[in-house]
């Protein structure tokens, strides 16, 4: 098959990719690079005019004319890639808003991509009018949301997720849903939002290509190695306000027993080096699944702090812990950390069982099938 995969969040399309090419299918990935993580991709997009004088100048001109000129530009990068992005047997968008553009640029793209080619799928994955509406109406499922509900985010701070509100965005969706074959939601926190619709064709697991981890046993010598990567984009949303306090504690409980590596928005390649000493992992909180970063970190035989609830361990049969729950309270962090530090053995146990978790759940050559499956 010749496949065209658009959009990347941290890494997903390049493990599919990696995947699907082994599997000897074409595939061609085009999109941005994930900002600072600065992914791979075959035809690169760059934001322009979104930051500095130029971008105070864009935003003149939006509130003056309505007319954006970062989404002006995006559109002019499409067209040169244009003659690339037809053809092809499928094409599947990472998100509804792939190309960040307004309503108006976004179509035009999205109009030439279903016209040009046989089939055109969606991911549910990163922020999307279901995922964002649903949890604004159910704000007890731990979401992304909670943080905002609780006055921990401006406005301004939160805009990339309040945009999913706006009717635009609504009219953006029901556009997008009226051309597609299928949705497909990556983990189940977008899972649950779709449950009932009828375009849904069901959860797709984040492919890992866990074989580029080699299989190592932990050793743990005389200090236990905590690490934290924050993203300054997604402080709150991903609940580091409560990391950072509970890595005050445990510093100052046991000062010889620790040590606290931490990052703030440092590119992707760089980030996985950082960790690679690490034997636990503070990925982030709010949610019932595990995200990109906590999933390689899990392959590599870490203990991950991050979305893995009750719900999860539904889904995937799971009756021992393959990585920690993390909930916003600091006592509760405090108290998981200080088990861990006072044995860690059990930090070798749910390691071993982390790595045996994705390579049975995650495995980047089942995921294509099951893509090349539904497509």
């Amino acid at each position: 098959m010749k496949i065209l995969l658009i959009g990347e969040y941290s890494r997903l399309h390049n493990s599919l990719k990696e995947g699907l090419q082994e599997l000897g299918h074409q595939v061609t990935l085009l999109g941005f690079t994930d900002g600072f993580k600065n992914y791979p991709v075959d035809f690169p997009l760059v934001k322009k005019w979104d930051r500095g004088w130029r971008k105070k100048l864009k935003l003149a001109v939006l509130r003056c004319t309505g007319f954006d000129m970062t989404s002006y530009f995006t559109y002019l990068q499409f067209l040169k890639y244009q003659k690339h992005c037809q053809g092809f047997d499928v094409v599947q968008l990472i998100n509804e808003h792939s190309f960040f553009c307004s309503y108006g640029f976004e179509t035009k793209i999205l109009k030439y991509l279903f016209q040009h080619n046989k089939k055109v799928f969606l991911l549910s994955c990163g922020d999307d009018y279901s995922y964002v509406n649903y949890n604004f109406e159910h704000p007890d499922n731990p979401s992304i949301v909670q943080p905002y509900i609780n006055g921990k985010i401006a406005d301004k701070d939160f805009e990339n997720v309040l945009k999913f509100r706006r009717k635009s965005f609504q009219k953006l969706h029901d556009f997008i849903y009226q051309n597609i074959q299928g949705v497909m939601a990556t983990d189940i926190d977008y899972h649950i939002p779709l449950q009932h619709h009828p375009k849904y064709l069901g959860l797709i697991p984040n492919p890992i290509h866990w074989s580029k981890f080699p299989k190592s046993d932990i050793k743990i010598s005389d200090r236990i190695i905590i690490f934290h990567g924050i993203n300054s984009g997604s402080y709150y949303k991903k609940g580091n306000d409560f990391f950072e306090k509970a890595l005050q504690i445990i510093q100052q409980k046991y000062p010889e027993k620790v040590s606290v590596l931490v990052t703030r928005d440092v590119p992707y390649q760089d980030y996985i080096n950082r960790y690679n000493q690490a034997h636990i992992v503070l990925d982030q909180l709010y949610g019932h699944d595990q995200g990109y970063n906590a999933l390689e970190a899990m392959a590599k035989g870490k203990v991950v702090f991050t979305n893995a609830s009750e719900v999860f361990e539904k889904h995937y049969h799971i009756t021992e812990k393959v990585a920690v729950n993390a909930l916003p309270d600091v006592d509760y962090l405090v108290a998981q950390l200080s088990f861990l530090i006072e044995n860690p053995e059990e930090i070798k146990t749910i390691g071993k069982r982390a790595r045996a978790f994705i390579e049975k759940e995650h495995d980047y050559l089942k995921i294509a099938e099951k893509y090349l499956k539904i497509w």
